[in-house]
């Protein structure tokens, strides 16, 4: 069955389940909506369903930065109020206010 509301919303902070990584949500897809190959490069068993919300991340680790697409249920709300880094922010969202970021540019 697939879920038709998503848990999560653009500008909100949010961490992964299991990797040590969090992020900015900027774009979000019902469903699964990436490439089969990227889809099979998990291991099987840590694949999650293809029938739930995928988010799309301005993702940061103690390492660098970088976008990342992560399944609903590998997501947890950051509320620590920490700011994100990632250098792409300022592209998409204006400063971090109240724990989330205000989307600064028009969408479709």
């Amino acid at each position: 069955m697939l879920k038709k509301h998503a848990k999560y919303y653009l500008g909100q902070v949010v961490r992964h389940r299991k990797h040590p990584f969090r992020g900015v949500v900027f774009d979000v897809d019902a469903s699964f909506s990436n490439t089969e190959e990227w889809y099979d490069a998990i291991p099987e068993e840590n694949r999650p369903s293809k029938n739930q919300p995928f988010y799309h991340l301005l993702a940061e680790n103690d390492q660098s930065y970088y976008v990342a697409y992560v399944s609903e249920q590998n997501l947890i709300a950051d509320y620590s109020g920490q700011p994100v880094d990632h250098p792409d922010l300022p592209d998409l969202f204006g400063e971090m206010e109240d724990g989330v970021y205000p989307l600064q540019v028009h969408l479709n």
